[in-house]
């Protein structure tokens, strides 16, 4: 049980990074290559949620999601469907809750790097025969990868033990290790066996943690 409840809190994490990385990752370039009085603009919506209770904001797509809500009523009304889709209660809104939420986190550290860069290397490189692609890949993405994997970890770690989003869109039924930690604590009250899970859990962040801290010693080193 508590096997299969890493794996699915492992992967339900990756693969919101990895949502976060492909949707955040244009926002933080737009955003970056905008004006100073548009820029302004843009990094205040981004940073508007915050303004809002997260509590408010989960139960938030509880409304969007359930099964007379907003996006199935949009799907009816359009055709697409006759009848309304099981979206609440499911991994996928446990998914769409913690990429929502945690997007911020994404954008915010990626678009630190890419407002730093020097955009006369990206010229040059156009310059001596690259394509647009090949500039992306040959010098805006190295030069962004600090940014990268400082949002990877800053959406990563915490959505691996998220409890509210699992609690409010997956249901009873939805065990990630953030319910399961809370459920021997406070349901069970078996605390030696959820102190071994709670440790577990720190170990598998340590580890991600200390990776980090040598990839940053070595970019340091390289410089």
């Amino acid at each position: 049980l508590y096997a299969l409840t890493y794996l699915k809190s492992v992967v339900l994490a990756a693969l919101a990074t990895v949502f976060t990385l492909l949707l955040g990752f244009p926002m933080a370039y737009g955003i970056a290559r905008s004006s100073p009085q548009t820029r302004g603009l843009l990094l205040l919506l981004i940073i508007l949620p915050f303004w809002i209770s997260f509590l408010l904001r989960v139960y938030a797509w509880m409304g969007l999601l359930n099964n007379y809500g907003v996006v199935n009523n949009l799907l009816m009304w359009i055709g697409i469907i006759d009848q309304p889709l099981q979206l609440i209660y499911t991994d996928f809104a446990i998914f769409i809750g913690l990429t929502y939420s945690y997007l911020p986190f994404m954008v915010l550290p990626l678009y630190a790097t890419l407002e730093r860069m020097d955009l006369d290397l990206v010229e040059a490189a156009q310059d001596l025969g690259a394509s647009r692609t090949q500039a992306f890949w040959d010098v805006t993405w190295p030069l962004a990868r600090p940014g990268v994997i400082a949002g990877c970890m800053l959406v990563f770690i915490p959505a691996m033990g998220e409890y509210v989003i699992p609690y409010l869109l997956g249901g009873p039924e939805s065990l990630l290790i953030g319910r399961v930690l809370f459920d021997e604590f406070f349901v069970n009250r078996d605390w030696p066996l959820a102190s071994s899970v709670a440790i577990v859990l720190l170990l598998l962040l340590v580890v991600l943690i200390v990776l980090y801290q040598r990839n940053q010693a070595r970019d340091m080193e390289a410089q």
